[in-house]
This record gives structure tokens, sequence and C-alpha cells, in this order.
């Protein structure tokens, strides 16, 4: 496996993964959730070339992006309270269902982990739905854990 940015050639296959992560969600909170993907070509292309926003591919050996980490630059700069580090929010991590047990999610999130630490960051943050049991496993295993918890009441 190898690692590299995302480029608009692997449009196809962003569009395919978005579509396995919104099926999770959808799935789980159609309350919530529309079977729709999350961007268009447009604004996937202007992500691409985004340096605040960078995503990361995992490819296999024909260059074929079989996962990827939407991430995202984050600092409260003289903000009234937080302080003014510098966080690198992971806003989706997703490895096609054809390609796990291969271990190249945890390959993937160590590489975001390497990249944030060569670029300065404080931190690695990211939000996780309750529905996905299996992503919070997985985050668990690699080290994280939950700084902040969203709650909700349904009217």
């Amino acid at each position: 496996m190898n690692f590299r940015r995302a480029q608009k050639k692997d449009l196809p296959r962003i569009h395919e993964l978005l579509r396995q992560v919104n099926l999770v969600h959808y799935e789980g909170r159609p309350d919530l959730f529309k079977k729709n993907n999350k961007y268009t070509d447009e604004e996937l292309v202007e992500i691409l070339g985004d340096d605040n926003r960078p995503i990361f591919a995992v490819v296999d050996d024909n260059d074929l992006m079989i996962g990827y980490a939407f991430c995202m630059h984050i600092q409260h700069i003289n903000d009234n309270l937080l302080t003014d580090i510098k966080t690198l929010y992971i806003d989706d991590l997703c490895v096609d269902e054809n390609s796990r047990g291969q271990h190249a999610g945890k390959q993937l999130y160590n590489h975001v982990i390497s990249w944030a630490k060569e670029h300065g960051y404080y931190n690695v943050t990211l939000n996780v739905w309750c529905l996905n049991e299996s992503a919070m496993k997985f985050y668990e295993s690699v080290g994280m854990k939950p700084y902040k918890i969203g709650m909700e009441t349904l009217l």
C-alpha cells in the first residue's frame, strides 16, 4: 500500500467510497441522512486544491484508491475561550468494503498522524456517529479517546 494526496483522477473512487460511508449513516439514521453523496464533482475539485483540506489516499500497487481520509485544518486564533493550537480534523475516513481486513485503515490513520506531527499539529480529532459501532471500535483500537460527546432528544 502507498499513500499520496488524492487527485482529480480519483473522483470516481471517492464517490464510491462516499456512497459506502453514506449508506452506513443512511441505514442507521434515515431520519437524519439522505441517500445522496456528500459532495458534487465541483465541490471535490475545490477541496482537492485546498491545502487546508487535504485528502489523503491509500492506493494499491496499481495506484487505485482503496481508501481516503478527508482532513481539515482547524485553529482558533485569538479566541476568547480556546487556545491557538493547530488541530487536524478528520472529516471522513473510509476504506473500501472489499479491501477491509488488510489493515489499510490503520495504516492510513497512522499516515495522517505522521503527517500531522510533521506539520506541527497539536492533535488529531474526528467525530463518529454512535450508530457506526465498527468505526468506533476501529478508532478506539488505534488509540483514540473521546474528548466530547454530542447528545440529542428526539421530539
